[in-house]
């Protein structure tokens, strides 16, 4: 059995060794979905207000922020913002993932994680990274984010003998968001949100998509 950690993937690497291809972001009906759901998504004047008071100091300061800062300062306080917390499913951060994808063991750390369960989690829907800021910044966020979606539509669909249900992530580097969908062998990865402009609304809004689409056709 080989091993592989999140942090050493490449997507070339996961290309090869599970059979997987990206598609652009225009070809990919289930990101195409996500997206215009989203634009359904109302914003209230409270969370508007939270998210202009998050932006400001991201605005003049964020491309200097160290990974935790970004952390703490702007992404989880958006995640907590759509409210992803109840008694059925929870935001995660920081959790070890592990799984057996045919002759491989992959596993790593989770920077960030929505699954089911309260206190841990349990079937994981959606997987992030890498909170790493635009300057000195190393590693391969986009490969990470999909090695650790692969491993969790495996937890997800382990137990069941439906078709694969697509894998939602995330992967940010300084202040550009990517949104990513992993369905069947194929993967895609959106254009740049950059989430110190107008944008951080489109953020927001598919944000608040995917939680619409974890409770109504995941969980």
């Amino acid at each position: 059995m080989k091993t592989a950690n999140f942090k050493d993937c490449t997507l070339d690497s996961l290309d090869s060794n599970f059979g997987l291809s990206q598609i652009l972001d225009i070809e990919c009906q289930v990101l195409q979905t996500w997206r215009a759901l989203s634009q359904s998504m109302e914003i209230t004047s409270f969370e508007h207000q939270t998210l202009l008071q998050l932006q400001k100091p991201l605005s003049w300061a964020g491309r200097a922020w160290n990974e935790f800062e970004l952390e703490n300062k702007f992404i989880s306080p958006v995640f907590m913002t759509v409210e992803f917390d109840d008694r059925k499913m929870g935001y995660f951060l920081e959790r070890p993932l592990k799984g057996i994808i045919g002759d491989y063991e992959l596993s790593g750390i989770v920077d960030g994680m929505i699954a089911t369960g309260s206190r841990n989690p349990t079937t994981p829907f959606f997987c992030m990274h890498e909170y790493k800021r635009s300057i000195d910044n190393n590693g391969n966020p986009d490969a990470q984010a999909l090695a650790a979606m692969l491993v969790a539509r495996e937890q997800t669909n382990n137990h069941t003998n439906e078709p694969l249900k697509p894998m939602y992530g995330l992967y940010i580097v300084g202040l550009i968001w990517n949104f990513m969908v992993l369905n069947g062998n194929e993967y895609c990865i959106s254009k740049d949100y950059t989430s110190d402009d107008d944008e951080v609304f489109d953020i927001f809004r598919m944000l608040k998509a995917l939680k619409h689409i974890i409770k109504t056709e995941l969980m």
